[in-house]
């Protein structure tokens, strides 16, 4: 209740007012004049009334005493029976709170971080933002219920933005061990080819059996080595990059009888493999209109490094020249086909033939070489189906189709084979979807017997035109035209001989993204896409086994001619195994280095530290495999000065909500008037007398 003053005149003039009263109610008391003291009343009244005083009183509603509880839902909760000691604990709570009419409680479900994050539990960020619109005063405490496993505590001398209890009743069984395993350093890049060595460490959390572990490590799939490990201890391991573009590394140590989880007991490491440039070989038999086409294309790639040779004084070739005026390069053919044919990647015959330059010998060697995985391109003229083709020398041995002598004169727009349309190398070709193709013609072809392998484009009559083919552990492709540089040169609109030649090349040099059967997959947020290449028709469902363990069947559903792809939503975080047929591939969901998959054992020292500043409880809710038993509640009105050991101590707030505001002039109204009538009058009689 207050008194507040609303005078009828200024101040200034009230307080002159008041000071004639006093001086005059002084004299008459000091001169002791009778009815001095009915004066003095009857002019405190009067200026009391013209100063306008009124009583003022509020009316305010307490406020309720927020309190949050933070669930921690995050993976880690799914060992052992920590989800249901959760939604128990849970539970109890929710029913001891209601007995208190004056605590609100609000409930925090936390689960892992966002998909772009590493997932990690961060149940003080969740804090944070459940309580952002709450005075802190109102706060009368946090209580968490969680495995202990927090990646986001702040250091204890920071604020949390109020001031009240933290308490943590701590899910999971005390004395926990877990295994685990982690990569300690690796490269993130590696030149295919090239050795890379990385480092990895066992560790033991808890109290663990101890003894040392066997590591298996997998490549893309594929075991390629076990190790032995004793935990704590670093372990160097060194491994070759097979393959450009993402190479995964599983390290997987063998799991302990009765540790908390095996989730952890992998690990990745995503490798980007690098290949140095490719070492391209281009002879060609003689100058021609498309030469430069091939050479253009090479050269425009920055990842070639291009050695190009043509046969421009062929040996039969004599008209007298002395040798030493000559400005013609000698063809190095040993150099080149016997010393360092292995450090090329390709090799390309633009329609050379066999005119005594190379001798025979060497023709089987380029046979071998591509029985040992090399590449091999024939950009075949005229000259294949004459008497000097190179397909009547050891060469024969790796070609996919040998020519009939007879060369196919007859205007053709190249078309896409109902196997083309679905093999990486031609499937989707810019023009190749309307008939007749949106492309110019070509005019000629070599006939060739039936060949082997895939004819992915065809000629006049279903002829072959471009055909591709496995040899050994090598590629032979055969383009039986040697018109590409009509496309080239924009004749008829021209055509995506860019594309065509390049991936080609790619193929042969065993590019995966071009490889005819392959299963590929990869992680966009928590959205697995699945892919599918085959020229062999519907691939059925794909298999889907997650980090859990669990799995599932996945319809793949074609989207282009022989591309199957599919989606899966998730909300698992870690390693997915894919397969389909024989073909199995991994993809990793999350960060490969994720917190929420490092300790996996219960703890109660993350929380002991907040708990001891604020005079908070932290417990578990069971031992062993017991009941829960939740603590009571203890409401303390003020700050929370003493920690109790079996009670959730919550500071109750004191704050309130106005609601109303009462007042009352106390010389106001009747009230006023007769209180002044009665004084004059009681002065007025007292003169009187």
């Amino acid at each position: 209740m207050t008194v507040d003053f609303a005078p009828f005149l200024p101040w200034p003039y009230l307080a002159a007012l008041t000071l004639a009263a006093v001086a005059l109610a002084a004299l008459g008391l000091w001169r002791g004049v009778r009815g001095a003291w009915l004066r003095t009343a009857a002019l405190a009244a009067f200026c009391l009334a013209i100063s306008n005083p009124s009583i003022f009183q509020e009316e305010r509603e307490p406020l309720s005493t927020i309190v949050a509880v933070v669930v921690d839902r995050s993976q880690s909760q799914n060992n052992g029976n920590r989800r249901e000691q959760t939604d128990r604990a849970l539970a109890g709570l929710k029913d001891r709170l209601s007995r208190f009419p004056q605590i609100e409680t609000r409930i925090v479900e936390a689960a892992d971080s966002a998909e772009t994050e590493a997932p990690s539990t961060k149940l003080f960020g969740a804090l944070s933002t459940a309580l952002a619109d709450v005075p802190p005063a109102r706060v009368g405490g946090a209580i968490f219920i969680t495995d202990g496993q927090i990646h986001d505590v702040p250091a204890v001398n920071q604020k949390l933005g109020f001031d009240a209890p933290i308490h943590g009743l701590i899910t999971g069984k005390p004395d926990e061990f877990d295994r685990r395993i982690e990569i300690v350093s690796a490269p993130r890049f590696g030149i295919v080819g090239e050795q890379q060595k990385m480092t990895f460490r066992v560790v033991d959390d808890g109290a663990a059996p101890g003894g040392g572990a066997e590591v298996t490590i997998r490549l893309n799939g594929n075991e390629i080595a076990t190790e032995h490990a004793e935990p704590g201890t670093d372990v160097p391991f060194s491994f070759t990059v097979p393959r450009g573009g993402n190479n995964i590394l599983e390290f997987a140590v063998n799991p302990v009888a009765g540790e908390v989880t095996e989730v952890n007991n992998r690990a990745v490491h995503v490798l980007d493999g690098i290949r140095e440039n490719l070492r391209v070989l281009l002879v060609s038999g003689e100058p021609h209109a498309g030469e430069r086409a091939w050479r253009n294309l090479l050269k425009s790639d920055a990842a070639v490094d291009l050695v190009h040779f043509t046969i421009l004084r062929p040996p039969e070739k004599q008209d007298g020249t002395p040798i030493n005026e000559l400005s013609l390069i000698a063809f190095p053919t040993r150099e080149l086909f016997v010393d360092k044919i292995s450090e090329f990647d390709l090799i390309i015959f633009d329609r050379y033939q066999h005119r005594g330059v190379l001798p025979i010998l060497y023709y089987d060697n380029i046979a071998q070489y591509v029985q040992n995985g090399g590449a091999l391109l024939i950009a075949a003229g005229p000259e294949h189906a004459g008497d000097d083709s190179i397909a009547a020398t050891p060469l024969s041995a790796v070609l996919p189709a040998t020519p009939t002598g007879v060369m196919n004169e007859k205007a053709f727009f190249p078309r896409l084979s109902e196997e083309g349309k679905k093999h990486p190398v031609t499937r989707g070709l810019e023009g190749s979807s309307s008939e007749p193709p949106g492309w110019g013609r070509w005019f000629r072809t070599v006939d060739v017997d039936r060949p082997l392998g895939q004819t992915v484009m065809e000629a006049a009559d279903g002829k072959p035109l471009l055909v591709l083919n496995r040899v050994g552990k090598g590629r032979v492709a055969m383009l039986l035209s040697d018109q590409g540089w009509l496309w080239a040169r924009g004749y008829e609109g021209g055509g995506p001989h860019v594309s065509l030649y390049r991936r080609t090349a790619h193929w042969l040099m065993q590019e995966p993204a071009l490889e005819e059967e392959a299963l590929t997959a990869r992680a966009s947020g928590r959205t697995l896409e699945i892919t599918r290449q085959t020229i062999e028709g519907d691939p059925g469902q794909a298999t889907l086994t997650y980090p859990s363990g669990k799995t599932d069947e996945i319809t793949l559903t074609e989207r282009e001619p022989g591309l199957y792809k599919a989606e899966v939503k998730t909300t698992e975080t870690g390693l997915f195994e894919v397969a389909n047929d024989e073909l199995t591939t991994l993809v990793h969901v999350g960060n490969v280095d994720a917190p929420e998959f490092k300790a996996a054992i219960s703890t109660e020292e993350k929380l002991r530290p907040w708990a001891e500043k604020t005079k908070g409880l932290v417990r578990r809710l069971a031992d062993a495999d017991g009941p829960v038993d939740l603590p009571s509640i203890l409401p303390v009105r003020g700050a929370v000065r003493v920690a109790d050991d079996e009670r959730l101590s919550l500071r109750m707030t004191d704050e309130t909500v106005l609601k109303g505001i009462n007042s009352l002039s106390l010389f106001g109204g009747l009230f006023g008037l007769a209180a002044l009538l009665f004084l004059i009058s009681s002065m007025w009689y007292r003169e009187g007398r």
